[in-house]
């Protein structure tokens, strides 16, 4: 079997890259690990978030991936050029492939970002749009109370729809914006209430088919897609509790998924 895409979250939100990855790349194996225990990553301080990115990339490196994807906006901004220049297979992260896609969308150059306090506070989708085109005007928000309540599998309804409006009321308030990115792999799950809130006027963009055909185009590149016949092996670990992780992904994939396994992920070595 073909070695596996290595995909590392906070939590439950990079199953929408997975989910990306597994439509546009049928062939591959893929292993997730999301940190549920600690989750969620947004609020940390720069050095806790990148001690867990490396606890989580060194136990998918150990599984001999071949590439790894930081799923994790608030990972990438902190964490993705160190782990880029200390390991030896492809890295990404979900920034700049979200960038490029509102960019690509927008018609009146101006785009909102909404993430947790970490991505936001790093200006990482702020530097990646400006480095793009410098005349584009980016309205950021943080959003604090969206990532508890996807992992919490409170998704859509009345409750949702709440705190959706209230965090957002800002935002709206500008209403200035005809793009807005979702700068967390966990919004996806809350795409139909934030639309909603936000209102049909406003592109609402996803990173992760973006991230996904980065991904093919990398593997490509260093001529490491599999073209065999073996079916694909997908592997899901979690650090918390199992029973809200695998809901929530059976109810992304639309069916059930065999492997689920809780871990412990032990105290990484960092480069610095």
């Amino acid at each position: 079997m073909s070695r596996a895409i290595g995909v590392i979250d906070s939590g439950v939100g990079g199953l929408t890259v997975v989910h990306e990855l597994m439509r546009q790349l049928p062939k591959e194996s893929l292993i997730y690990l999301g940190d549920t225990l600690r989750c969620p990553y947004g609020p940390r301080p720069e050095d806790e978030v990148k001690k867990f990115t490396w606890e989580m990339a060194d136990f998918l490196v150990e599984k001999n991936i071949k590439m790894l994807v930081v799923a994790c906006n608030t990972a990438t901004a902190f964490t993705l050029e160190e782990l880029q220049n200390q390991l030896s297979i492809p890295v990404i992260g979900v920034i700049k492939p979200g960038a490029r896609a509102a960019v690509k969308f927008t018609k009146n150059t101006h785009i909102g970002v909404i993430g947790t306090e970490g991505t936001i506070r790093s200006s990482a989708y702020t530097k990646a749009l400006k480095s793009i085109s410098a005349h584009l005007c980016v309205n950021s928000l943080a959003c604090p109370l969206f990532v508890p309540m996807v992992e919490q599998g409170v998704l859509s309804g009345i409750e949702a729809e709440k705190i959706v409006e209230q965090t957002l009321l800002p935002m709206k308030k500008q209403n200035h914006i005809d793009t807005l990115i979702l700068g967390c792999t966990h919004y996806p799950l809350i795409k139909d209430t934030i639309q909603k809130v936000i209102g049909g006027q406003v592109t609402v963009i996803s990173s992760s088919e973006e991230t996904a055909r980065e991904v093919s185009t990398i593997l490509e590149f260093y001529g490491q897609l599999y073209n065999g016949t073996s079916s694909p092996g997908h592997r899901f670990y979690t650090t918390g509790e199992m029973g809200v992780f695998a809901k929530i992904t059976e109810g992304i994939f639309r069916e059930a998924t065999d492997y689920f396994q809780s871990v412990t992920i032990e105290k990484a070595s960092l480069p610095y």
